[in-house]
């Protein structure tokens, strides 16, 4: 299987009163098609920063972020929002979809903003909101919906555009075990259906033991774990 996401050397720092705090210090990770990666690491310690910086929402100060084995460091910003919209999903704790709009259109709109007609993407959608059990929750808005089945749409919106790579930034974290469960489930079957590459930050330890990967993050720097 070949390397879908790969940071090497990344350095990030944040000004703090007139010093800086150095949040990643050399940072690598290498991720394949089809693999999962659980991140576990306490708060603070750049969890999220890494995440933004692989999915390139966030500039590292040094090292590079190669997707699809391609380096994206010297690239415009057009070009990375390019790569953002095309080659990188993205799942947030809190679902963030659109409240005005169907589950359905939650997952159309990143298809048609990416230049498929309405009747693909409609096909498109139908059919991963089906694959993650919500076929009969389609016309149904966001506030009508359970808390699980929002994230599995938002986990649909974030894979609408077949993605080489998924960042997940604790996807489950703001629900019920039973309910983490099935989503975390759903999450799982797509990666291995779809030969995603996925990073998930996680404090479930339960969830993490399930994936093919374990890494920490010490001292600024990627620790793969047992």
């Amino acid at each position: 299987m070949a390397v879908a996401l790969q940071l090497e050397g990344i350095e990030r720092s944040y000004t703090q009163g007139e010093g800086q705090l150095h949040i990643l210090r050399g940072a690598n990770l290498s991720v394949l098609e089809g693999q999962s990666v659980a991140l576990v690491a306490p708060s603070g310690t750049g969890k999220s920063t890494l995440l933004h910086i692989a999915g390139l929402m966030e500039h590292q100060d040094k090292g590079e972020v190669y997707i699809g084995g391609a380096g994206t460091s010297g690239l415009a910003d057009a070009a990375r929002t390019r790569i953002r919209r095309n080659d990188v999903g993205f799942v947030y704790q809190f679902h963030h979809l659109l409240p005005e709009f169907s589950a359905l259109e939650n997952v159309m709109l990143p298809q048609m903003i990416r230049g498929l007609s309405r009747r693909e993407a409609r096909t498109r959608a139908s059919d991963l909101l089906g694959y993650l059990g919500l076929g009969k929750r389609l016309e149904h808005r966001p506030a009508e919906l359970s808390g699980g089945e929002q994230q599995r749409v938002a986990i649909a919106r974030a894979v609408a555009n077949a993605p080489r790579v998924l960042l997940a930034d604790e996807p489950t974290g703001n629900l019920d075990p039973t309910t983490a469960d099935h989503v975390f489930h759903a999450l799982s079957q797509l990666v291995e259906a779809t030969g995603l590459a996925a990073v998930i930050a996680t404090h479930n330890l339960e969830l993490a033991d399930r994936m093919h990967r374990r890494v920490t993050l010490q001292d600024g720097m990627v620790v793969e774990l047992g």
